[in-house]
Parts: C-alpha cells; sequence; structure tokens
C-alpha cells in the first residue's frame, strides 16, 4: 500500500465519522427538534421582505395597541406598527448581532489559545494576561462608552461585545491544546520533521473542535442576550426593529399592554434554549462514548459462538476457582463482540495456574470477568462460576464484590497508575483493612506495616508516609501485593505483575510471589504472555488464544511435549540459546576449556532449564 492509498484510507475513515456524527445528531431528539426549531427562524429573519406582511416602521395610529385580529396577527405597538413584522425583521436583527459577535470570539480567542497552549513561554504568560484583564473589565461600561463613542453602530458593538467573549474561548482552546501537546503522537510527529503548522492543523484542532462548538452554542445565546440587554437599555437606532427594543417598550406598557412583552420575550426565550439544547447534544455526541452492553449478566449462549474449550480436573467444591463455560463479549458501534469463547478451568487450592498467550488472546477478560471488573462495554455468562468452593453463577454484583480483599486477593498491571494519588501510600493500605476487615486503625495499621515488612520493603514507615508519586515501580508494586495478601486471601490473581518494571525487578516480583503462595498457602493465578514466567513459577499451565484455550495441562509435561503448534511457538520465542540456571552453575565449577565446549545436546538442556 503507498502513502497515497494510506492518506486517502484515512480521509475516508475521517468523512465516516463526520457523516456518522451529522446521523447521530439528526436521530436524536435533542438534535433534530431543536435543529428545526432554529432553521425555520434563522429561514424567517434571511425571508423577513417577503414573509413579512407589512413594513416595520408603517405606522397606522388606528392600530396602536390593536389586538391580535386578521389585519395585525400578534396585534399592533404603541405607535401602531405591527407587532408580526417587527418580530420577523427583529429575528434578522438579533441573528446577525450574534454572528458577529461569535467570528469575533472564535478568530481571536481560538488561534489565540491554541498558539498559547502549543508555544507555551512568553506568549502564554502575555495571552493568559490579557485573557485575566478582559474578564476583570466591567463589560457593559465599556460597551456604554463604545456606544457613544460610535454613535450606537450595531456592528461595533456587537463585536465590542466579542471582544469579551474571547476568553472563554481562549482558556478552552488552550486547555484543549496543553493535555493534546503532552501526547506522544505530538512528539512523534515533532521528530518525523512536520512543521508545528502542520501539527496543529493535523493534530490540535481536532481536539480543540468539539468543545468550541459547545461554546459556540452557548455563546450566541449569551451575544443575544447581551444584544436585548443593550437595546432594552435604550441603546441602538429606534428605526432598526429588535427584540430587545420591542422588549423595552413593552416593558413600559406591560401592566396596560402585556402582549407587547410577551412576544419578543417567548422570540428570544426559544431561539435562546434551542442553541442550548443543540450545545448540549452537540456535546454529548462529539464525546468518546464507549457502548453500553444491554445487560451486563444476559446469557451468551444464544449468541451465535465457536464451541467451548478447556477442561476443569477438580470438583466443584475441592477448587479453590471453577469457571465453566466463560463466556465474554463487548458492545462496539457496529454490534456486539464475543472475545472470549466458553472457556473452562479450575485452580486447587495451594496451586499456581498461568493462563498464558499472547496480547488479545483473552486471558485478561478471562481474569476481569471473575473478578467481575469487565468495563460498561462488556457483559460475561459463564454456565458455573465457583469461588471456594461457593456458587456465584447468578450472583448479584454486590454478593461478587464481597468476596473481593476477602476469599480473592488481586494484583494489577502497572502498578504507579493503580495508586491513588491523591493518598499516600498508608490510607490506601490502611482503609480497606479498616472498613472491609472491621479491624481498628491501630490494628490496620500495623498489619499494613507487616505486610510491607514481608514484601521486602525495609522501611515501612517511610513508605506508609510517602504519596506514589515518591516511591519507585517496583516498590509500587510491592505496595499492591502487601495490599493483595493484607486480608489473606484464598486465592490470589496477578495480571501481567512484571509488565512494567526492569528485568531485575520482575526477578525479585516473581520470587516473593512464590514465597508468599507458598506461606501463606494461597493458590495463584498469574497471567503473562511470558512462557519463562510460567515456567519459572508456576504448577500448571493454560494457554489461550482468540479467546480460546488452545492447550493446557501440568508444566513439566506442557514443556516437554506441547500438543498445539502455537504452544511450540510461544516457547520457542519464550527460548533462546543462553545459558540456564543449572548449566551456569555447572559451567562455574568447570575449567575455561571445558566450559567452553558447549555441544548442540547441552544448548538443547540449557532451553529446558528456564522451567527451573
Amino acid at each position: 500500500m503507498t502513502t497515497t492509498d494510506i492518506r486517502v484510507a484515512f480521509d475516508e475513515a475521517a468523512q465516516k465519522r463526520r457523516s456518522t456524527l451529522l446521523r447521530r445528531f439528526l436521530r436524536h431528539p435533542g438534535g433534530i427538534i431543536p435543529l428545526v426549531i432554529f432553521l425555520l427562524i434563522v429561514l424567517a429573519g434571511v425571508l423577513a421582505p417577503l414573509l413579512a406582511p407589512m413594513d416595520p416602521n408603517f405606522v397606522d395610529l388606528g392600530a396602536a395597541k390593536a389586538a391580535p385580529g386578521a389585519e395585525h396577527l400578534l396585534g399592533g405597538d404603541s405607535t401602531g406598527r405591527d407587532i408580526l413584522s417587527r418580530l420577523i425583521y427583529g429575528a434578522r436583527t438579533t441573528l446577525w448581532g450574534a454572528l458577529i459577535t461569535i467570528v469575533t470570539a472564535v478568530v481571536i480567542g481560538v488561534p489565540a489559545g491554541i498558539s498559547a497552549g502549543y508555544f507555551r513561554g512568553t506568549f502564554d504568560r502575555i495571552a493568559m494576561w490579557i485573557s485575566d484583564a478582559l474578564q476583570s473589565i466591567p463589560g457593559m461600561i465599556i460597551l456604554l462608552v463604545v456606544a457613544a463613542g460610535s454613535r450606537n453602530n450595531f456592528e461595533i458593538l456587537m463585536a465590542t461585545v466579542g471582544v469579551f467573549m474571547v476568553p472563554g474561548y481562549f482558556r478552552i482552546s488552550r486547555s484543549q491544546t496543553l493535555a493534546v501537546r503532552e501526547e506522544p503522537y505530538i512528539d512523534a510527529a515533532v521528530v518525523s520533521g512536520l512543521s508545528d503548522a502542520r501539527i496543529i492543523f493535523r493534530h490540535v484542532i481536532k481536539a480543540v473542535y468539539p468543545p468550541v462548538i459547545i461554546q459556540t452554542a452557548l455563546t450566541a445565546g449569551m451575544a443575544m442576550g447581551m444584544q436585548a440587554g443593550l437595546q432594552f437599555l435604550g441603546i441602538g437606532d429606534s428605526n432598526v426593529p429588535s427584540w430587545g427594543a420591542m422588549m423595552l417598550e413593552g416593558f413600559r406598557l406591560m401592566l396596560t399592554y402585556p402582549l407587547m412583552l410577551l412576544w419578543p420575550s417567548a422570540a428570544l426565550g426559544i431561539t435562546i434554549a434551542v442553541l442550548a439544547v443543540m450545545g448540549s447534544t452537540l456535546a454529548e455526541l462529539v464525546q468518546v462514548r464507549t457502548p453500553r452492553a444491554r445487560h451486563r449478566s444476559a446469557d451468551l449462549s444464544a449468541s451465535p459462538a465457536t464451541p467451548a474449550s478447556g477442561v476443569a480436573r477438580h470438583g466443584q467444591t475441592d477448587a479453590v476457582l471453577r469457571v465453566e463455560g466463560l463466556r465474554v463479549a463487548h458492545a462496539t458501534p457496529t454490534g456486539e463482540t464475543e472475545v472470549v469463547h466458553g472457556v473452562t478451568f479450575d485452580v486447587a487450592p495451594g496451586e499456581v495456574v498461568g493462563i498464558v498467550g499472547e496480547s488479545g488472546s483473552g486471558k485478561s477478560q478471562t481474569v476481569f470477568s471473575v473478578l467481575d471488573l469487565l468495563p460498561s462495554s462488556g457483559r460475561s455468562s459463564a454456565d458455573a462460576l465457583f469461588v471456594a468452593g461457593r456458587d456465584v453463577t447468578a450472583a448479584p454484583a454486590k454478593e461478587r464484590q464481597a468476596l473481593l480483599g476477602r476469599t480473592i486477593g488481586y494484583v494489577p498491571q502497572e502498578p504507579m497508575s493503580n495508586l491513588d494519588p491523591s493518598y499516600t501510600i498508608g490510607h490506601q493500605l490502611v482503609e480497606p483493612l479498616h472498613v472491609v476487615h472491621g479491624m481498628s486503625r491501630a490494628e490496620a495499621t500495623q498489619r499494613a506495616r507487616d505486610m510491607l515488612l514481608r514484601v521486602g520493603l525495609t522501611d515501612p514507615d517511610r513508605v506508609l508516609r510517602s504519596y506514589p508519586h515518591q516511591i519507585s515501580g517496583g516498590m509500587a508494586q510491592r505496595v499492591l501485593i502487601a495490599g493483595a495478601i493484607a486480608g489473606k486471601p484464598s486465592l490470589l490473581i496477578a495480571d501481567e505483575p512484571t509488565t512494567a518494571l526492569d528485568v531485575t525487578v520482575q526477578a525479585e516480583v516473581l520470587e516473593l510471589l512464590r514465597e508468599l503462595q507458598q506461606e501463606y498457602g494461597m493458590a495463584l493465578v498469574i497471567v503473562t504472555h511470558n512462557f519463562g514466567v510460567v515456567a519459572d513459577i508456576c504448577d500448571h499451565v493454560v494457554v489461550m488464544r482468540g479467546g480460546h484455550i488452545v492447550e493446557s495441562g501440568a508444566v513439566d509435561a506442557l514443556f516437554d511435549a506441547p500438543v498445539d503448534d502455537y504452544t511450540r511457538e510461544l516457547i520457542a520465542a519464550s527460548l533462546d540459546d543462553a545459558a540456564g540456571r543449572r548449566e551456569l552453575d555447572r559451567s562455574v565449577a568447570a575449567t575455561p576449556s571445558t566450559a567452553a565446549q558447549k555441544t548442540d545436546a547441552q544448548k538443547t538442556d540449557a532451553q529446558k532449564e528456564v522451567r527451573a
């Protein structure tokens, strides 16, 4: 595929997303209904000379304060001018003023905000100072001064209103740009040699325009309100029909002729309301939203599915965890997709089971289903699910949640992102022990301290006082392990516990998990993509691919004689020609000449020793 083909494909995908957004907006009741109303108002303003029954400034003294009738559908004002005609022409004036305000605010605020957020530095500081200064100036006083200096020029007045709306656009654009500027793909674009202008137009603006759309809907309503307020104060040309001027006249006659105030107030209120509803609807649609599964716990067996896989080795009451026919599906914009297809496995008390497979094989989705931690887009269904001999297949979410921290402990991936930066390590370890296990604060603190010592942190008091950013990744992983075992669970699930750690710390964490499992007699389920981890710590292994269990068995037997080609590929990918642990021990005692004579048979033996 050529570069041109790739660009065409991306352009087509972008066009499809835009058309999909438009279709969703038109199908949404909060989109199509206010849009139709707003378009009718715009159309009335544009076609005012054709739609108005008479000249808006034509005076018929006989129609002064006339009630609605055949000649004057909405009645006449205090000087006999037709209210309907002035209302229609007033729409043109009001919409034109709002357009001037929006264009002024967008043209100044958005480029300034993007530039300040992207380039930062001196320009950012100066622009922020100007924005703060604009917000601190009393706008109405400035508008009165501008009105006097410009002889009530309508366009200049509305452009001035737009200047006062600039800080809103500036701050939104700046904050969005600052967030995008820190993304790795922006750094990659810079390194690739793209100019700042191209990066801004191709990457930054896409993140800025959704909140700008929402702000525009709000600004239009605010501009109409301020315009009406100025005209209500008598600022403007009395010969130009406007809703604000009509409201001023209606206010004066409110007690004797209330209809004069009703019609322009209703027109202004409806227009502002439909703009607000459209803005809210667009805000809902332009956000990246995760599709939700319709029925989280619904049975998936009725859906088209592939055959089940895996086998249970122990009785339902003998296993600390037994999963039968587990299926997991996720809702997507195009429908529901099943990602785990009827897997079955179990874990005996005190046993270490490894679930291994490539990325996307379904191993993490499987344990998330056991933990009942699937995202809102996912739902799971199992023929049977037993935890510590207890049937929780149809248990409600609250009952499943009660198992966490007591019967089941969990060690997640990426330790730094699983600790709340707002609280100390001590608070995050002590609070679950106090709330879930009913310990006193003193007892919970002592238990947390003991657990930190047990996982190899020699200064637990300092760690308890520290915030997550004050400790290393290896220490954070040990903290999470300490929290997981503090409740003394019978089953510990570790999902890729060494992914974000360097090689030395990985070995230490694996050794710690093995020691804790043996010391506390826990069953341990370790999810990994590395067969070296499986060989080092596991008794039994479950190999997953594409949501299926392709092979399972004792670690020694599976390494010696793997049945499935995929298993052989994983083992081969985890092994190399480096010496194993036992071979290295032998080579230390050997003479240099003996150690140098390495045969093919020794290489094969070295590969097998990775299980040690």
